[in-house]
């Protein structure tokens, strides 16, 4: 008796159906999306408690912070200064780990695709 995959199907199976695939697709997106939304939560908490900046402020940093785009506004504290460059790793690594999630079902397919027989 064959086990169900627990997310994508084998490579002996059929490719996924179109429509299956995009609601796939979509399911992966939104995992980034939440996983965005928590780490621009992590940088807003953040600056607003380690610099005192206005939640609106907050925002602009950590979102620019976690887009790759570079910092705004000068930290004041040494305190400030190591969160701002720790949570700069940290959004190094979610920018990788997001674009790696949203292009896996993707790869997959490809992959699928490239497994299957020509008869």
């Amino acid at each position: 008796m064959a086990t169900k995959p627990f997310l994508f199907e084998h490579k002996d199976h059929p490719l996924l159906p179109k429509t299956a695939f995009i609601r796939r697709q979509l399911l992966f997106i939104s995992y980034a999306l939440v996983l965005l939304a928590f780490s621009l939560g992590i940088g807003m908490v953040g600056y607003r408690s380690v610099t005192g900046m206005a939640w609106i402020d907050a925002f602009y940093n950590a979102s620019m912070i976690l887009t790759g785009m570079g910092p705004i506004d000068a930290m004041p504290t040494n305190v400030a200064k190591l969160f701002a460059g720790c949570y700069a790793l940290f959004s190094g690594v979610i920018f990788l780990s997001t674009v790696a999630v949203m292009f896996t079902p993707l790869v997959h397919r490809f992959l699928h695709l490239m497994h299957i027989d020509e008869n």
